[in-house]
């Protein structure tokens, strides 16, 4: 039997999307970098949704300076989502950095340090 998806899974999954597209088109007003939306977690009164992203070739401050642009862009990003989005409430964005891909990657490097020392 195949598993159904609560209502906030979707949600999460459209939101997802449609701020992936969205951060696309207003890339150059917002002034961000290549930013992609790699989760997003909405809590089940659909009240909040943590958005987890990841920002090409940024780390440290700056990847810290994005984040607070975004937050303080969170605002139009809602009344954006509004416009397209056939919800009653669009959750409140909170955005955070996504870590998985570096740590893949460090792991990946780390695992490739080893396979060298044993040859």
């Amino acid at each position: 039997m195949p598993r159904e998806f609560s209502r906030h899974e979707r949600v999460a999954s459209l939101l997802q999307r449609e701020l992936a597209a969205l951060l696309q088109n207003q890339r150059d007003y917002l002034q961000l970098g290549i930013v992609t939306v790699s989760a997003v977690e909405v809590t089940r009164d659909m009240s909040v949704a943590t958005v987890y992203i990841t920002v090409l070739g940024v780390k440290g401050d700056d990847l810290t300076e994005e984040l607070v642009q975004l937050q303080n862009a969170a605002g139009f990003l809602r009344k954006e989502l509004g416009q397209g989005l056939r919800l009653r409430v669009i959750p409140e964005l909170r955005f955070k950095h996504d870590d998985s891909i570096d740590n893949g990657m460090r792991m990946d490097k780390l695992l490739k340090d080893i396979h060298v020392d044993d040859e």
